[in-house]
């Protein structure tokens, strides 16, 4: 049981070498699908933390877990699924197959996929919300396809805090939480700085 946990392990590694291929059509940005995963799951926490019914829990390893079998697929985009389709449901049950706890993330995968639950609407958003976080920063990079984009990402929330989210993500700067424009630090450095630097 533990060397077929161990393997299990070494797959979801593969995540951090599976990149996001959505960039490719954008002409800048990139991601692994294990980094989108991890912001995704910190964005459904959030979002689960604003809804008293929801279990927070339940969002956050749905959120992890819902792109596990892109280790065995690979990450599609939406023109490769004009063209190809991935068997995702078999993808994931090989992958989980023998594992205590496979039937586990089976069905937390198929509870998001098919979006019939507060806590998989929840995950849902959360996923395009990292999307649009990142057309965002792509955008005020000088990306002007990333607008296009944004609109349509903003289209498939579901939930009212992940549209007021979404609104507040457009009206800021994705350097605003560290780059204060209206200091006068970048010319003169911190002020507490030692005197023999």
């Amino acid at each position: 049981m533990l060397k077929r946990l161990v393997d299990f392990l070494f797959e979801v590694g593969m995540l951090k070498k599976t990149p996001r291929t959505g960039y490719q059509f954008l002409g800048s940005g990139g991601e692994s699908v294990a980094d989108h995963c991890f912001r995704t799951a910190v964005i459904g926490y959030t979002l689960a933390c604003s809804e008293p019914a929801a279990d927070r829990g339940k969002v956050v390893l749905m959120c992890l877990f819902h792109d596990f079998p892109e280790a065995r697929t690979g990450d599609h985009n939406y023109m490769n699924k004009r063209y190809a389709t991935a068997d995702e449901e078999g993808a994931l049950r090989d992958m989980t197959e023998g594992l205590d706890f496979g039937t586990e993330i089976i069905g937390l995968a198929a509870e998001f996929n098919s979006c019939n639950t507060l806590e998989a609407r929840l995950s849902k958003d959360a996923d395009q919300l990292d999307l649009l976080l990142e057309l965002k920063e792509q955008l005020d990079l000088g990306n002007r396809s990333a607008g296009d984009w944004i609109s349509f990402a903003i289209k498939r929330l579901s939930t009212q805090r992940a549209q007021k989210m979404a609104r507040e993500i457009m009206s800021t700067h994705s350097t605003h939480w560290w780059f204060d424009k209206n200091t006068d630090w970048w010319v003169n450095g911190p002020k507490n700085q030692r005197k023999d630097d």
